[in-house]
């Protein structure tokens, strides 16, 4: 076993360290006017670029950055460390798009990896969240064509993307759609408000009698379920990865706050209660990043893919909840400054909130694990690979 960073993910770890650094001077701008113009994504775009880091979960060949599941969480990581959601301007297509066709690529893709075009990812809806078993939306065959009706929630990126992809039954066979959002019969039809300040918003789509091309079915139909769940495992081991990042923003700036805020004539970092609360929080950074960077490199060694299921969910769970337990200190920490927008804590503490909610709650993963011990038995789940 090896615990140091080889050159490349070295390289790869300063490289995301100087991206957030180019990014993070929009974190109060997009607080204050909810968002970012368009010369700021511009710019951001050009930084993302020069650096290599565009679709790093896509290969080399199609312009992507190639890297492999442990190098993409040691990104993660760095950018995660972002408020206001800003890890979200750089790029990484949903992974499901590897299943498009040559002519999709193309059209698709490719101009995603070049930030030219954007995607974002409905499934979603009124009645089907953590069951997406439960989708009503429908794609009846019509000639040359599919006829889409339904409508999607929480559809993050839609406002920004210029096409979904969008879940949908065909003849109950659940399948995945791509679907440009000026076709007719596409509506964005509102614009919920979040407790977040994220760069991009979560809207609500109608769909109605929308004519998608047959061509643009990506995948098989009745494959819909299995690049969702894919889609569910690549999310929630990057949903670590930032997390953990986040968790240690959170930690760094309570500490640094807490050696120079001086109340009763001494630092309160000297006092035993705080000193409690940043040792509790480091242990939640260093054993969440040791598992998350565990799992991600079980995944790369090709790990079975239903135990790979459950490890995702075991990272999402531990992460997840751990950030959260890490930025209410800080809060705590910072006293009556942690409750103003000034400060990243408080953006952080806003922002985690939804990282035990979205691609599969606390619960739905809890359930994932134990299916997991009831079929596979625990042995599998705590052990290395050999």
């Amino acid at each position: 076993m090896e615990f140091r960073y080889t050159p490349r993910q070295r390289e790869l770890k300063d490289a995301a360290i100087a991206l957030f650094e180019k990014i993070a001077i929009f974190e109060e701008q997009c607080e204050a006017d909810n968002g970012l113009p368009p010369e700021a994504h511009a710019t951001i775009r050009s930084a993302v670029l020069e650096c290599g880091l565009q679709a790093v979960n896509m290969p080399v060949e199609w312009g992507g950055a190639g890297l492999s599941i442990l190098e993409q969480v040691i990104v993660q990581e760095e950018l995660g460390k972002l408020t206001n959601a800003l890890w979200d301007t750089v790029w990484r297509p949903a992974n499901a798009l590897k299943a498009c066709t040559p002519e999709q690529r193309e059209r698709f893709l490719v101009p995603v990896v070049r930030g030219e075009r954007r995607d974002c990812v409905a499934v979603t809806e009124p009645n089907a969240g953590s069951d997406p078993q439960a989708v009503k939306a429908t794609a009846r065959r019509s000639g040359d064509s599919y006829i889409l009706n339904g409508e999607k929630w929480f559809v993050t990126v839609g406002d920004a993307a210029d096409f979904l992809i969008v879940l949908a039954m065909v003849e109950g066979a659940p399948t995945m759609f791509l679907v440009d959002k000026d076709l007719p019969g596409v509506q964005m039809a509102r614009v919920p408000r979040y407790m977040h300040t994220f760069v991009y918003e979560h809207p609500e789509f109608t769909f109605t009698d929308v004519e998608v091309p047959a061509d643009c079915v990506l995948g098989e139909v009745g494959q819909g379920y299995e690049l969702t769940r894919d889609w569910f495992v690549e999310e929630r081991l990057m949903i670590g990865a930032r997390t953990v990042g986040a968790a240690a923003r959170a930690l760094t700036e309570a500490a640094a706050w807490a050696t120079q805020r001086e109340q009763f004539g001494s630092a309160i970092a000297t006092y035993q209660l705080i000193q409690a609360m940043l040792a509790d929080s480091t242990v939640d950074v260093l054993t969440n990043r040791t598992l998350v960077y565990q799992a991600a490199w079980e995944a790369d060694q090709g790990l079975d893919r239903k135990q790979l299921h459950a490890r995702a969910a075991v990272v999402k769970l531990a992460a997840s909840e751990a950030a959260g337990r890490v930025v209410d200190r800080a809060v705590q920490i910072f006293g009556g400054r942690g409750y103003m927008r000034d400060y990243a804590v408080e953006r952080l503490y806003r922002e985690l909130r939804v990282d035990r909610i979205w691609e599969g709650t606390s619960e739905v993963q809890r359930l994932v694990i134990g299916n997991e011990i009831v079929k596979r038995g625990v042995a599998g789940l705590l052990s290395f690979p050999s």
